[in-house]
């Protein structure tokens, strides 16, 4: 623990508990790195930024989809000096709350921080995944909501009612199924906790049964 701070691994933390309404919980993720750190999502307020100072500050924070989008995103940049990185099919809607500094192109790269940018839409149109390699050697997959813990022992999806497409979802979810992560992070979240270590076999299990909530 570093104030505020839940210490998940070396180099990751988790900022305090977010509720923007009842049964849903959030936070965002400092990844800690010698090169800078990058914010993962966004906090709700500023409480935990002391304990992140006292980290290095924030260099980079790149959020998965509009819905992390907030008033406090400028107060980051204020504070830390950071660089915004959103997705550029909703540089519309989260532009209204924050200078972007970088669009993040709808397709698969590696971008100049060493982040595997990966795109999966559907739960809104411009929903983007990212894949690191943490200090210990463990990648830690950032699921933002295309895929997250439901609370009941099982992983779901939700397609937003303003610009989701379940079919695109299904599609984003089959890549996902793909990949090998050793931790999975999501954004919102049911049930304890969003960071779940998998095994292959659970994250395919994790994914079909995200699947099966596509609608």
């Amino acid at each position: 623990m570093t104030n505020s701070l839940r210490q998940i691994a070396d180099d990751l933390y988790e900022t305090r508990t977010d509720s923007p309404f009842p049964g849903l919980t959030t936070h965002a993720y400092l990844w800690t790195r010698p090169e800078g750190n990058l914010l993962f999502y966004s906090p709700a307020s500023d409480a935990d930024f002391d304990a992140i100072d006292s980290l290095g500050g924030v260099a980079h924070q790149y959020l998965s989809h509009e819905d992390e989008a907030g008033p406090n995103l400028t107060a980051i940049q204020q504070r830390f000096g950071s660089w915004l990185h959103v997705p550029a099919a909703e540089t519309a809607t989260i532009g209204k709350h924050a200078h972007i500094d970088v669009e993040i192109a709808a397709v698969r790269h590696i971008d100049d921080n060493g982040i595997d940018i990966i795109p999966t839409p559907g739960h809104s149109p411009g929903s983007t995944s990212y894949l690191v390699t943490g200090r210990d050697g463990q990648t830690y997959l950032f699921t933002g909501d295309t895929v997250f813990p439901s609370g009941n022992g099982r992983w779901a999806t939700y397609v937003d009612k303003e610009g989701g497409d379940p079919g695109a979802l299904t599609n984003s979810l089959k890549l996902l199924a793909e990949l090998r992560p050793d931790v999975v992070i999501s954004s919102a979240f049911g049930g304890p906790t969003a960071v779940e270590e998998v095994s292959a076999h659970d994250w395919s299990r994790h994914v079909t049964e995200a699947l099966d909530t596509v609608a």
